[in-house]
């Protein structure tokens, strides 16, 4: 065999479990598609990053109607950690269970709160996290943060202190990035401008490359082959074992294979091995292989107070939880989700996006706006699912739910913007390319009937195939999934461990 374990992917699971398996003694082999995202003066130039996509996938998915269109992801080493704006936030105890929307019912998990909360304290220790215990009064009880939380440049504490004003509740975002208080010149961060949804050239964001993929590798038992894309598994002869991974430059043989590929593309590699004993694909007697695919409800936001500019140089460091679990309006009874700063919108930005905009507007505009990420929680439908077509691409059939509560958040912040003084505030919903917040498509549960995976993230099917990324998951909530990925798997090493060892 080439290895104990084979990782493929190397984002927030896969890079994580790797360095989670690294002490093990097992021989660990990660298979990465891309490669290591280059170090460059592009990586921090907006019409590099967002007018001309150079670090995004040329490839085109269809959506349910057949229409292509290219989706905001990239394949490198790190995944999409490597442009994620490191918001790292843990899912509410409330989110492990059933809970009821306007737009239909989430579904509960096979783990509790306190079964996952040991392996975020962990995850936020290694991908250095700040943040402040208890000033989300949403949050459940926990530990401190590892490193203290990211104070507020000038005009977000002047928003900070309108909003407790008005008797809301904002509280520092929790940030995974490498920046020490007391050490602010040592330290590789230096609050930029150009960390939200950029790849970071000084290597400060806490990404998966850096916190999981390079401490694993300074291990002798772990390597990596970068350009091997996965394109089947192919299972032995009782169909209970994955007995090769063929990539499109060789096959290579493990005792036990991971899956961390993206809730998209791992949906789409165990479509694409489909075989005499799997016509619907590999691990899909539940036919829930590529199903209940969610996306957050995302809209960004700017905010315009004419008489005043927006000074902020490093503006995500404030968020909002006061409509998480619920509305407060006794006549909608329903979550509507949560609101956390955006990295800001400067000219060169908003030029990029906006390429047709004069750019004296533009640059106005950009210089008095204070910037916001609107989040609402998708719910689960067996509908909304990876496909593939005759030719083997990728199809994204999305019809997302919750629009309502989407809806009513963006007008509920509208309102409290507008008495905090902010007179222009404009939204932009996030459309199907927008897959950053990617989840589903393989949920873990207890029936083999109604989901791919165990508890464990094993798959129901197979002895030997595990899934780590956020295919897992059976519900999204309404924060980034990062950190939930990251404490998975975690969670789930010690399991495969014991398994590679034959210990089950």
């Amino acid at each position: 065999m080439d290895a104990d374990v084979i990782i493929i992917g190397s984002g927030a699971g896969g890079g994580t479990l790797a360095r989670a398996l690294a002490d093990s003694g097992l021989q660990i082999l990660i298979l990465e598609r891309g490669d290591y995202l280059p170090r460059e003066w592009g990586n921090w130039d907006p019409q590099t990053v967002f007018g001309e996509h150079r670090y995004h996938t040329d490839e085109q998915w269809h959506d349910q109607d057949g229409k292509a269109f290219s989706p905001v992801t990239g394949y490198h080493v790190g995944g999409n950690t490597k442009f994620y704006g490191a918001a790292v936030l843990r899912r509410r105890a409330k989110d492990f269970a059933l809970r009821q929307h306007q737009g239909g019912d989430t579904r509960a998990w096979p783990i509790t709160y306190n079964d996952l909360a040991p392996f975020y304290d962990e995850a936020e220790s290694w991908y250095f996290t700040h943040g402040e215990a208890g000033a989300d009064p949403t949050e459940a009880p926990r530990k401190a943060y590892p490193y203290p939380p990211f104070p507020h440049d000038e005009d977000i504490a002047l928003v900070d202190k309108a909003l407790r004003e008005m008797g809301y509740h904002p509280f520092p975002l929790p940030l995974a990035l490498h920046r020490l208080a007391d050490e602010p010149e040592q330290s590789p961060c230096v609050r930029c401008p150009t960390c939200d949804g950029f790849p970071c050239m000084l290597h400060a964001k806490g990404d998966a490359e850096l916190c999981g993929v390079r401490p694993a590798l300074q291990h002798s038992n772990v390597r990596m082959l970068t350009g091997h894309r996965v394109r089947r598994l192919i299972h032995g002869k009782n169909g209970k074992t994955v007995e090769s991974v063929e990539t499109d430059q060789g096959s290579f043989t493990a005792r036990l294979v991971v899956l961390a590929a993206g809730a998209v593309n791992s949906a789409a590699l165990l479509l694409a091995s489909a075989s005499e004993k799997y016509p619907s694909g590999l691990a899909n007697h539940s036919d829930q292989v590529g199903r209940n695919y969610m996306c957050h409800l995302n809209s960004a936001c700017m905010a315009i107070k004419p008489g005043r500019e927006n000074r902020s140089i490093f503006q995500k460091t404030l968020a909002l939880n006061d409509f998480y679990e619920d509305s407060g309006d006794p006549d909608y009874p329903y979550p509507l989700g949560h609101i956390q700063g955006l990295g800001k919108v400067t000219p060169a930005l908003l030029h990029a996006q906006r390429p047709l905009m004069p750019i004296p507007i533009s640059a106005w505009t950009a210089s008095h706006s204070v910037d916001w990420w609107l989040t609402t929680e998708d719910l689960p439908d067996p509908d909304n699912r990876v496909t593939l077509d005759t030719d083997g691409n990728i199809c994204l059939a999305w019809n997302p739910k919750n629009r309502e509560s989407h809806r009513r958040l963006c007008q509920k912040w509208r309102e409290i913007l507008q008495k905090a003084g902010f007179m222009g505030v404009f939204f932009q919903a996030m459309d199907i390319s927008a897959t950053a917040h990617q989840v589903g498509t393989c949920r873990f549960g207890e029936d083999p009937a109604d989901n791919v995976l165990d508890p464990h993230c094993k798959a129901h099917d197979l002895d030997n195939l595990y899934v780590v990324d956020a295919s897992f998951m059976p519900s999204i909530s309404a924060v980034n999934p990062s950190l939930t990925i990251m404490a998975n798997a975690l969670r789930v090493s010690a399991h495969i461990i014991q398994h590679a060892k034959g210990g089950l």
